[in-house]
């Protein structure tokens, strides 16, 4: 098992397994909201393309939250795992998604910081985020980012389950993950420094490489 000093090492890491998408056009790196963040502004930089954010939130069961029935992203995109939400009646359906999406457009405000609408019309989506436990997130990222528009979905994360990657690796055109651990964990476990991500490092991360 090897540990990564802080995301930004994580994303030092992660970047060389991207290589290939050095000067390639239409890439744009995509950091999930927080701890994705400093991972994918490390790579952005050193593929030389543009990084923006990803806001993605699950929709959990109202009485179990960490059970996703769906989830929305930025422009209204709603994405529901109709297995899931079909247990739920459409009042419940209705009331987590005004819940959540209240929470998206809140970080949406405080991280765009009026940049413009995020479009990936024709474009290579590299969704960044600094783990994979479950899956569930990412998995989310990548049916928002498709229906953003996104021609190639490619899922980039330096440690991850292996039941969560090739869950994945059934949805995105492309996953990669730096390491998979047969014993997997936390994602924490795997950092010497995981901090919680605030909203100011992630505001500043933009700012730097816009």
């Amino acid at each position: 098992m090897t540990t990564y000093r802080d995301r930004a090492d994580a994303g030092r890491v992660l970047s060389d397994r991207l290589s290939a998408l050095i000067g390639e056009p239409d890439v744009v790196v995509l950091g999930l909201v927080r701890g994705g963040v400093p991972v994918a502004r490390v790579v952005a930089e050193r593929l030389g393309a543009p990084l923006d954010v990803l806001v993605v939130r699950k929709l959990g069961m109202p009485w179990a939250r960490e059970v996703a029935f769906g989830a929305l992203g930025p422009g209204g995109v709603q994405v529901l795992n109709d297995l899931v939400a079909g247990r739920l009646s459409s009042d419940d359906i209705a009331q987590v998604s005004r819940q959540e999406q209240t929470e998206l457009e809140r970080r949406e405000r405080i991280y765009r910081g009026g940049r413009a609408q995020l479009d990936l019309t024709g474009r290579t989506a590299v969704i960044v985020d600094d783990g994979l436990a479950t899956g569930a997130t990412a998995r989310a990222a990548v049916e928002v980012a498709r229906q953003l528009g996104a021609h190639r979905v490619v899922v980039a994360v330096p440690v991850g389950a292996q039941e969560a990657y090739e869950l994945l690796s059934a949805e995105a055109d492309q996953v990669i993950c730096a390491q998979r651990p047969p014993d997997f964990g936390a994602v924490s476990v795997y950092y010497d420094d995981f901090h919680e991500v605030s909203d100011e490092e992630v505001t500043e991360a933009l700012t730097a490489t816009a």
